[in-house]
């Protein structure tokens, strides 16, 4: 094998295929990327046996071939390698090696077969579907954030992606997480091609590469799906993953529908009063506890090692007075996805959900249970 390929173009492919390399591997191969140079440019696959993903780059051919390299080391070397220069790769012989050739650098890295590789075999796919990056970005961003970590729940692990009925009939492409504590939900209209999506949960780590890889906001992102795995094509980068194998559960039954309280707050004086009067919560608690009346709200939080904290707030409320506890740390995680200046909470008791919105927008919702205070 023998190539030549840019430097920048190398780095930017190895940035997205590196990042699925676990550090710590058991099985020698997962800790390298596979490196093949054709006719079409070199491509670049590494894989956890979960997720994979392959791009393009354009290069030079001078002999075509495949190896394997340590992921993590290749994408230093390149990293460290000036601006500008042009990258030789060149491997072949008996010796099982791949040398790295920039400018007066040359580094001599070890190989494993390519044949060992592993191939993470798609099969079928049943739907395939076009979405701009950006509305598929934001459907990701506004609910990974309620994905649980909790391993034994392996079932919450991920992000519920189905195709439901929204409000007039029209068929909507809705994402949902929850940690048993909060929920996010957000949904776009369904595009051409999604009817009848089973619903799927894609796992955490592939959420995370999904984001990144759809940075480029004018992007735009092919979606295949299938009852095991999901496909993610953009541009250049494709990425594949398994499927978290498990039911997500009827969160419908947890999004209040009664609440007949409704507040109305800045969202940017309500996420700063939280922040302030949370410096003094302990870690493990974290609760903060909202007192409300007419036309105001005050904060507040005992912490019996470090003191106490309130601060008061001009609110838009008429129902009748109320006290109830949240974990600050949940409600700056909520109020952060809000795009309005406003948010609006509707409430029923200390002891049930409560449901936040955004006041210009419908198109997602939050469901947060409240603390003991």
């Amino acid at each position: 094998m023998k190539v030549t390929v840019e430097r920048a173009e190398l780095l930017k492919s190895l940035s997205h295929v590196h990042r699925v390399v676990e550090r710590r591997n058991t099985i020698p191969i997962l800790a390298n990327v596979l490196i093949k140079a054709g006719k079409n440019g070199l491509e670049l696959k590494a894989t956890d046996l979960d997720l994979e993903v392959v791009e393009s780059v354009p290069a030079e051919t001078g002999q075509a071939g495949a190896t394997t390299v340590p992921a993590h080391v290749l994408y230093d070397i390149v990293r460290k390698l000036p601006e500008g220069a042009q990258v030789q790769l060149e491997a072949g012989g008996e010796r099982g090696t791949l040398t790295v050739k920039a400018s007066r650098a040359r580094f001599s890295l070890q190989t494993l077969p390519e044949a060992d590789f592993p191939d993470l075999a798609a099969g079928e796919f049943s739907h395939t579907f076009k979405v701009k990056g950006a509305d598929f970005r934001r459907l990701v961003d506004k609910t990974q954030f309620a994905i649980s970590t909790e391993e034994t729940r392996y079932y919450l692990n991920g992000i519920y992606l189905h195709v439901t009925e929204g409000a007039g009939g029209k068929s909507m492409l809705r994402a949902v997480a929850t940690d048993g504590h909060r929920l996010a939900q957000a949904e776009l209209e369904a595009p051409a091609g999604a009817a009848g999506l089973p619903g799927v949960i894609v796992p955490r780590k592939t959420v995370a590469e999904i984001q990144k890889l759809l940075e480029d906001k004018e992007a735009e992102a092919t979606i295949s799906l299938s009852t095991t795995k999901i496909r993610v094509q953009v541009g250049s980068i494709v990425l594949t993953s398994k499927l978290i194998d498990g039911t997500f559960p009827d969160y419908g039954r947890v999004i209040p529908q009664g609440n007949d309280k409704t507040l109305i707050v800045d969202k940017d004086e309500f996420a700063a009063a939280v922040d302030r009067v949370s410096t003094v919560s302990s870690e493990r608690g974290r609760a903060v506890k909202l007192s409300l009346a007419e036309g105001k709200m005050t904060l507040s939080v005992t912490n019996p090692d470090s003191g106490s904290a309130t601060e008061e707030l001009e609110v838009d409320y008429t129902a009748e007075p109320l006290d109830i506890g949240f974990n600050s740390r949940y409600l700056l995680d909520i109020t952060s996805q809000l795009e309005g200046d406003t948010a609006e909470l509707k409430l029923a008791d200390p002891g049930s959900p409560t449901l936040v919105r955004d006041s210009t927008r419908t198109d997602a919702l939050y469901v947060l249970m409240p603390m003991r205070v």
